[in-house]
């Protein structure tokens, strides 16, 4: 058994740095901003999920334990980098498409991206 997961955690670290190399690699040769996103965002969610699984394995084997810290970096990893993305997507979009180049939406609102002029109602807090 032991050798099975020695073979697994190898096999995790490998799938771990060849995403973070791709991920570099991909910052660094792609053309714009959007494109740049990708790589790293990849590279980040599987390619240190894939390590801090390879360390939550090796942690098994050696201390018969299993540990939580490794499965809350993932968690907040996991949950963190796609949401970033998307709001460097959006300040891309904001800085370098022009407004009128944009689809139309099909409704009486622009994108749905923050709009300073807009005046909706006021907020209800309790007990009001």
């Amino acid at each position: 058994m032991d050798l099975a997961l020695e073979i697994l955690v190898s096999a995790l670290l490998v799938i771990a740095g060849t995403f973070g190399l791709v991920g570099s690699f991909g910052l660094l040769r792609l053309r714009d901003a959007v494109q740049r996103l990708h790589g790293p965002t990849k590279a980040t969610t599987v390619g240190v999920g894939a390590a801090l699984i390879a360390s939550m394995v090796d942690l098994y084997q050696y201390r018969a334990t299993l540990t939580w810290q490794e499965l809350l970096v993932a968690a907040f990893l996991f949950i963190t980098a796609p949401i970033t993305a998307l709001f460097l997507g959006k300040i891309h979009m904001h800085q370098s498409i022009p407004r009128d180049a944009l689809p139309n939406t099909g409704t009486d609102r622009d994108w749905a991206t923050f709009d300073p002029t807009f005046k909706g109602p006021e907020p209800k807090f309790p007990g009001e």
